[in-house]
């Protein structure tokens, strides 16, 4: 049978827009086919494939239609007898052919400029700033604590997107509901985190970082100010056991054992943020020796059998807040003196700062008023004098806690340290207790262990020039709290009284 066409199909414009539909449509083909082939430049072939080309194609699907109208309206206008046949091009006669040469730069010049501009729009729209500064409100908090992070030269896309056309396309096409719930002011504040939809941690944080390298211990020094009136530094180092001693003993020891290749740790939470976890399984693969833990302290169900997601731990389980991180008070009071952004020579200060930086605010602003108002109120009236004659450490003061309270609470998104806890650690969040607290046993009694060494030896502690502990290489030192509590603090969680919003 052989094919007919409209009469109106036959005109200038129609013919250009089946030239670029045709044409976009065999380079979508091919570099689709390339695209699944070289899977390095997948993110760039992916742009062209999914964004550039379809887009040069719908604008040629419309000159078809619009030709055939345009063709029809003006033959019906004038009262032309339709003729049958193409248009035909007589390069001799020459205003046919200027408008061929003018159709052919015109079309070549619009697919240049279409292919740049959508390449600039996808960078752009892929970059910190587009992520964090177009929905202000809502990517604020995002926005600074990434700013502020070891992540902050990371583009927001790396991590939450990572390379491929398809999870690009998927980002996107999720995007358009967050576009909505933006417009129509619907979305929730905070907004919910873990993010359901994200990659896979290990296909997106084993791009930089190989597990198989994480060895080795790392010392980590820190200083508390106690909340007395001279703010007391205590200072603590931890040699963390990142790994193994020796690198030759890979990932059989160590914090990063938990993602050793050679195991599997599966656990279920039964709370949407997984902070509650009564429900352990490890899985040796080279021997298959399977262990079930299941917590038989205050808060357990006493059910055996775990309920909803069972979840294979991964990068994220520990680090769940690396390039979006809020400190309590007490954390970031305590960096911003050791620092010197605040300065700790100003009296009470570590206390003060404390408790004003966790009075819940309704505004930023409202914080900048209060923490000011009640900074210069308390020096007025307690030391006079000092805030007569060294007011600038007292403005310095005052200046330090606004700028770090600004970095870490956000009253309108109801962004703080409680919405979003922080699973490194253990001293103001659950973190590491919320599987090693001592309660997570097997049927034989054998028990996740709360050993302070299994992570960590302490290799000094104390107050600085008033009987520092020191250990010897190799050893650890018993933990002493800075203020006498006994033994409380082996039977407790620190939690229980380090809550971030105490000194």
């Amino acid at each position: 049978m052989k094919l007919m066409l409209p009469p109106s199909s036959k005109n200038w414009l129609s013919l250009a827009g089946a030239v670029i539909v045709l044409t976009t449509f065999f380079m979508i083909v091919f570099l689709f086919i390339v695209t699944s082939i070289v899977r390095e430049q997948a993110a760039y072939l992916g742009l062209v494939t999914y964004i550039l080309l379809p887009s040069v194609m719908i604008v040629g699907l419309i000159f078809i239609p619009a030709g055939m109208f345009l063709k029809i309206r003006r033959e019906r206008r004038e009262g032309h007898v339709i003729v049958e046949g193409w248009p035909k091009i007589d390069l001799d006669i020459p205003h046919y052919r200027h408008a061929f040469f003018i159709f052919i730069a015109g079309t070549g010049l619009f697919v240049l400029l279409s292919a740049v501009g959508s390449y600039e729009a996808f960078h752009y729209t892929e970059s910190t700033k587009f992520c964090g500064t177009l929905c202000h409100t809502v990517m604020e908090p995002e926005y600074t604590a990434h700013h502020n992070s070891p992540h902050s030269q990371v583009p927001c896309a790396t991590c939450h997107v990572g390379p491929g056309a398809d999870w690009y396309v998927r980002s996107k096409l999720s995007g358009l509901y967050q576009v909505y719930a933006t417009i129509t002011d619907i979305y929730p504040r905070p907004i919910p985190t873990p993010i359901k939809d994200l990659r896979p941690a290990r296909t997106v944080c084993e791009q930089c970082h190989w597990p198989q390298k994480f060895y080795g211990h790392k010392l980590q020094l820190r200083t508390h100010f106690l909340p007395d009136r001279d703010n007391t530094p205590w200072r603590i180092g931890l040699n963390l056991k990142i790994g193994p001693p020796q690198a030759a003993h890979g990932l059989s020891e160590g914090i990063h054992w938990h993602i050793n290749p050679r195991v599997r740790i599966e656990y279920n939470a039964t709370d949407p943020a997984r902070q509650q976890i009564p429900w352990v399984r490890y899985t040796n693969l080279d021997s298959g020796v399977v262990k079930i833990f299941l917590d038989k302290g205050p808060s357990a169900d006493g059910k055996s059998l775990p309920r909803g997601e069972i979840r294979t731990m991964d990068c994220i389980d520990c680090h769940n807040r690396p390039s979006h991180l809020y400190r309590s008070p007490a954390q970031f009071i305590n960096a911003a003196m050791t620092s010197g952004r605040i300065p700790p020579t100003l009296p009470e200060i570590k206390s003060l700062a404390v408790k004003f930086a966790s009075i819940s605010y309704p505004s930023a602003s409202a914080a900048q008023s209060g923490i000011r108002a009640g900074l210069t109120h308390f020096y007025q009236q307690n030391y006079p004098d000092l805030f007569a004659r060294q007011h600038d450490l007292v403005e310095k003061g005052i200046t330090g806690v606004q700028e770090e309270y600004a970095i870490n609470i956000f009253p309108l998104m109801k962004v703080s340290w409680n919405a979003y806890p922080d699973n490194i650690g253990h001293l103001y969040f659950k973190g590491c207790f919320r599987c090693h607290n001592g309660d997570h046993a097997t049927n034989k009694g054998e028990t996740i262990r709360r050993d302070c060494t299994l992570c960590h030896d302490i290799g000094i502690q104390g107050i600085p020039g008033k009987g520092m502990e020191v250990a010897r290489i190799g050893e650890s030192l018993n933990f002493r709290h800075p203020e006498d509590i006994g033994d409380a603090w082996k039977e407790m969680p620190c939690t229980d009284c380090h809550t971030g919003a105490n000194p």
